[in-house]
């Protein structure tokens, strides 16, 4: 897939690192290449965390929800576990109003995330 993405997925041992690198996610086509990305990456190297890095993201679309949603989907049969750091207050307020922040862990950023076990409710 030669398509440019606004996504880089980095394996730190058995921790993947997605980092988005636009400050507005919201088009279709980059999010739906994204969420295909993401899919691959998770199958072929199946990793314990997958750590959804937001810093610079000042906007997203509702449909970035339904890629963590999908991403926790696939990452949850074979045990691991998807967590988000780096999210504007503003960005963590819709996690919060869709009751998605039960669902997911947030970290303030990529090194907490990185050296703290994944645990939640």
């Amino acid at each position: 897939m030669n398509a440019e993405t606004g996504l880089d997925i980095v394996g730190e041992g058995d921790v993947a690192i997605a980092l988005f690198k636009s400050t507005c996610i919201c088009d279709v086509e980059e999010i739906t290449n994204a969420s295909a990305q993401i899919r691959e990456y998770i199958q072929r190297n199946k990793p314990d965390k997958m750590i959804f890095d937001f810093s610079g993201v000042r906007f997203f679309s509702s449909q970035v929800l339904g890629l963590l949603l999908e991403a926790r989907a696939h990452l949850e049969p074979q045990g691991g576990k998807a967590v988000v750091c780096a999210l504007a207050d503003q960005l963590r307020r819709v996690f919060r109003i869709t009751n998605l922040d039960r669902i997911f862990t947030f970290f303030p950023d990529q090194q907490a995330a990185l050296h703290e076990p994944a645990s939640h409710s």
